[in-house]
């Protein structure tokens, strides 16, 4: 009797753990495997899939169809709408337009430095939803699951760059009941010593009525990001990329909003002439000045220089 009594759940419980793949396999499989086109870019799409894939195991390696490490997560999702990005985290955050933390929008990717060896390297990513939300393939819990930036200063302070992927055409329709507030699988992570010198600005608060096509502009980064260039735009220090009679040309100007640079333009009148000079800042220092100087004259114009205005 007693055997009979207690081999079931035994049983039972073996099968679960049998179940349950291994996150860090001893031989990983490297090959990557391209997914298959199912779907057209759009929101409506990427949220069928968003709501499909939580709680899909964390495998490292794997980019799906049934389990994920965090870029092949991405690299799935993106390629599933025939949209083909990289297939590893830090080689993703170097492509697509780049945007700013306080402009992010649904089927943004965001990267983090996870690494405690580097602050700069990209260890991991995920895809914002809106209102602070993002999913993405966490080694914390090893499963897909939803997280909020606004809720975590670790995520926070580890972010570093946002990219985005999906093209302009695409229309990012309004959303009832938003997915991640239909899921019991989202992770929570204790706030560690904040950094910042700067006071604390108020954590906002996450209702359920949340309009995705207008995320909330309150992500405030407390760390100094030097991947993110526009985390603040006070300052003195400037890359000028010209001086112009008359405006500068619209396709250096669209080529300044593409790499995600803010800018801005200077008239004033000379000889009879209206003089513009193109900007791009401000920064609060030379040094970080100097930094983008480097990238403009390699992506933008070859000739730009730093310019102090106070």
């Amino acid at each position: 009797m007693f055997m009979k009594k207690f081999t079931y759940p035994l049983l039972f419980i073996f099968i679960l753990i049998g179940c349950t793949p291994n996150p860090h396999p001893k031989n990983p499989n490297y090959g990557i495997e391209k997914p298959t086109v199912k779907f057209k870019p759009s929101k409506k799409n990427l949220d069928k899939m968003v709501k499909q894939l939580q709680g899909s195991p964390y495998v490292w390696a794997e980019e799906g169809p049934n389990q994920f490490d965090c870029s092949g997560f991405t690299y799935y999702m993106y390629g599933s709408m025939g949209i083909n990005i990289p297939r590893v985290a830090r080689h993703q955050a170097k492509v697509g337009k780049r945007v700013s933390p306080k402009n992010l929008r649904y089927g943004d990717l965001i990267f983090f430095a996870t690494s405690k060896r580097s602050s700069r390297k990209i260890t991991h990513v995920g895809m914002y939803l809106g209102d602070g939300w993002f999913t993405h393939a966490s080694t914390v819990k090893n499963e897909v699951i939803y997280s909020n930036l606004f809720k975590s200063a670790y995520y926070k302070r580890k972010l570093r760059v946002c990219r985005r992927y999906l093209p302009e055409t695409v229309k990012i329709a309004k959303t009832t009941t938003p997915i991640w507030e239909r899921t019991q699988s989202v992770e929570v992570i204790p706030k560690p010593v904040t950094i910042a010198t700067a006071k604390k600005p108020a954590t906002p608060k996450v209702t359920s009525k949340v309009n995705t096509s207008k995320a909330k502009k309150a992500i405030v980064i407390q760390a100094p990001m030097e991947e993110i260039e526009q985390a603040s735009t006070s300052g003195n220090y400037y890359v000028q990329v010209g001086s112009f009679i008359g405006n500068p040309k619209n396709t250096l100007i669209n080529k300044i909003k593409r790499y995600g640079f803010n800018h801005k333009i200077i008239k004033f009148p000379k000889d009879g002439k209206q003089i513009s000079k193109l900007l791009i800042g401000a920064y609060k220092t030379r040094a970080q000045a100097a930094s983008i100087l480097r990238k403009v004259r390699k992506n933008i114009h070859k000739h730009a220089f730093i310019a102090e205005i106070r």
